[in-house]
């Protein structure tokens, strides 16, 4: 990961973050696999002083849809990328240091990008990251729970939108991972009141703010199909029993 001069790590969480995100095959966080991703860190301003990017070879065809989001070609994948398997390897360490470190990791629907990498690791035999380590910061579950009656979509770039982040480059692994920190950041200071808590109290509450609006949701699925199930797993999916 390069870097600048970082400084210590700050008493409120938002002040220096960390920040993930993958760009994948597809949305089925069971099949899907690696294209590009981004881990790095934040400073107070929601300026980058450190990162780490990869463009993977995911070892299938990345479908047309999934390019037309991202820009990435399976020829281009397969010309430029690495060997999946080492990058898998690389992010989990990356995101590892930024455990070590102690400072939040902030992830936009953090249950996907985890449950990706999660299955990646196991499907090369690469010890899986440890979520439990660090203290996951998932302004798509804050800002369900800070402000819930908002209307309006909830992607991240309607997220940037509302609370004033540029996005010039959405879709794109690390234009997204900052545009997330910085949407943290400002999702704190505008609900200082919720959000002023210690990071590991945060994580807690993420828990339980996932597993309602889940229900929630399951609840409001289900009058249109009563088999529909939602998870409210968070920060990860728990494995199938299958």
């Amino acid at each position: 990961m390069s870097e600048t001069t970082i400084g210590p790590v700050p008493e409120s969480w938002w002040e220096g973050l960390g920040v993930f995100d993958l760009e994948t095959t597809g949305i089925d966080v069971e099949t899907a696999r690696i294209v590009t991703a981004h881990v790095g860190l934040i400073d107070s301003s929601g300026a980058s002083i450190a990162h780490g990017e990869w463009l993977a070879d995911p070892g299938v065809d990345i479908p047309v849809q999934a390019s037309a989001v991202h820009g990435i070609s399976t020829e281009q994948a397969q010309a430029e990328g690495r060997p999946a398997p080492e990058v898998v390897a690389e992010i989990i360490a990356a995101l590892r240091a930024v455990f070590t470190r102690g400072v939040p990791l902030v992830i936009y629907n953090a249950p996907y990008d985890l449950t990706v990498l999660d299955r990646e690791a196991r499907r090369y035999g690469i010890t899986p990251l440890e979520v439990e380590a660090g203290c996951v910061v998932d302004p798509l579950v804050i800002d369900k729970a800070v402000d819930r009656y908002r209307k309006g979509k909830r992607t991240l770039e309607a997220a940037a939108e509302y609370y004033e982040v540029v996005l010039d480059d959405a879709h794109n692994a690390g234009a997204d991972a900052i545009a997330a920190g910085r949407v943290a950041q400002a999702m704190a200071k505008r609900h200082l009141d919720k959000l002023d808590v210690p990071a590991t109290d945060l994580h807690s509450l993420q828990v339980g703010w996932c597993a309602e609006q889940a229900a929630s949701f399951q609840e409001y699925m289900r009058r249109k199909d009563p088999t529909f199930t939602a998870s409210g797993d968070w920060p990860a999916r728990a494995l199938s029993a299958s």
